[in-house]
């Protein structure tokens, strides 16, 4: 389905740009009707946005609380986890950061010019002081926290219960086989779902170009070049990084992982590039009880590529808007993406409702995501990519530092026959 929905996203995008020359050049500028037209072309993306929104915290709270409670609890798992989710962290907190400073030097959304009509967030600015946010991270009431889609919160409580299933063993195993169906079923959803997406596609850049002209489409360009090109450092860090544990077999596993990664670009998906990566890691010298455990955990805590685009998405919006945002509130913000970003396995494209809920959260115009729609499939294939590669690295680090990393073998040699569907009964399915 992947490949097939990028076909008709791209179709969605080209029809919207035809639909939007037409309208902003029938209606003049000043004349009402203009507005009215694009409004009824915004409303698909808003339908799109609501959506993805209803299926959301169920599906963060069924797939969290699976994945934790199948980890299991041995003394080396809990050693090979940490050392992943202390490398998680820090890469994290780089692709932010990397965006953040790209961001700002660049400045891709200034001069755009848009105007906002919408009030902003119940929260503003003002009030987040240090206090106000850690508190706004644990929830007082778990089904408040869900129905308001506050992901930090949901967060929290997922990881309260997985880790209580856990500890009461053998007793939690219905209550697991509940979570895994619901699962299931909110992914099986969010595929209806994601049918919808190229009219949400045409919605928005049919809106944006009948309001504002074909002039946006330059700003469109500015945004992806220039986000491709923080990608591309990002890549330089992560392989550096690797080659400070690796030496110089780090270049070996980039051209080891050269077909997911050019699977995952084509296809604008993480997953469809995972049983791939295993067999290359496999090659590469990885073992699969070190693989099975850490890639699975990674495309839900590790998505690198995924980051630095909402660092650079929230931003774009705010800029574009003519907002001033504070560099307090921009590190705040960071923090948000940081924390939030960790419930997003499982909904494709799902870092747009992170964005929505971030831009809420800081009192910034959410109807600047209609801005990404348009160029998302685009953005997309860059991050899932990205992730592929983040991944990738941080799996044969954490090898190499259990001192289990094995000779090389040939990147199309043969591989002992290790069937993956043990692999995924032990973890959550991945969907990025």
């Amino acid at each position: 389905m992947g490949r097939r929905l990028t076909l008709h996203i791209l179709a969605g995008m080209i029809l919207g740009i035809a639909a939007g020359y037409v309208l902003h050049a029938s209606i003049p500028a000043g004349d009402p009707h203009l507005k009215e037209w694009a409004g009824y072309f915004r409303s698909l993306p808003d339908v799109f946005l609501r959506l993805i929104k209803m299926i959301l915290a169920p599906l963060v709270f069924a797939t969290i609380v699976t994945g934790i409670a199948g980890m299991g609890d041995s003394a080396a798992l809990g050693r090979i986890g940490g050392k992943a989710l202390a490398w998680f962290i820090t890469a994290s907190l780089c692709s932010l950061g990397l965006g953040l400073v790209l961001v700002n030097l660049f400045q891709p959304g200034v001069g755009v010019g848009l105007d906002t009509t919408e009030t902003l967030g119940d929260l503003q600015t003002g009030e987040l002081t240090l206090h106000h946010f850690i508190l706004e991270i644990f929830p007082a009431s778990p089904l408040a926290a869900m129905a308001e889609n506050n992901i930090l919160q949901i967060l929290v409580f997922s990881v309260f219960v997985g880790v209580g299933l856990t500890a009461i063993g053998e007793k939690s195993a219905p209550i697991v086989r509940v979570t895994e169906a619901l699962s299931e079923l909110m992914l099986q959803i969010t595929g209806y779902v994601m049918r919808f997406a190229p009219f949400a596609v045409f919605g928005a850049i049919a809106a944006v170009i009948g309001t504002q002209g074909l002039g946006i489409i330059v700003t469109y360009g500015v945004l992806v070049s220039e986000f491709y090109f923080a990608m591309f450092l990002l890549w330089v860090l992560l392989f550096c990084a690797g080659g400070l544990f690796l030496g110089k077999r780090v270049v070996t596993l980039f051209r080891y992982i050269r077909e997911p990664l050019l699977l995952s670009f084509s296809t604008a998906s993480s997953e469809a590039s995972l049983p791939k990566l295993f067999e290359q890691l496999d090659r590469f010298g990885v073992p699969r009880r070190i693989s099975g455990f850490i890639l699975p955990l990674g495309y839900s805590f590790n998505l690198d590529g995924s980051m630095i685009y909402m660092t650079f998405a929230s931003m774009f919006i705010a800029q574009a808007y003519g907002i001033h945002v504070p560099l307090m509130t921009q590190i705040l913000m960071l923090l948000t993406l940081m924390v939030s970003s960790k419930g997003i396995a499982g909904v494709p494209r799902a870092s747009l409702v992170v964005i929505a809920a971030t831009l809420t959260q800081f009192g910034l115009p959410v109807e600047g995501i209609a801005l990404l729609l348009g160029v998302d499939t685009f953005l997309d294939m860059g991050r899932s990519a990205t992730n592929v590669v983040g991944n990738a690295v941080a799996t044969a680090v954490i090898t190499r530092s259990e001192g289990m990393l094995q000779p090389l073998m040939g990147p199309d040699a043969d591989v002992p026959s290790a069937s993956l569907h043990q692999y995924a009964d032990q973890q959550t399915t991945v969907r990025i």
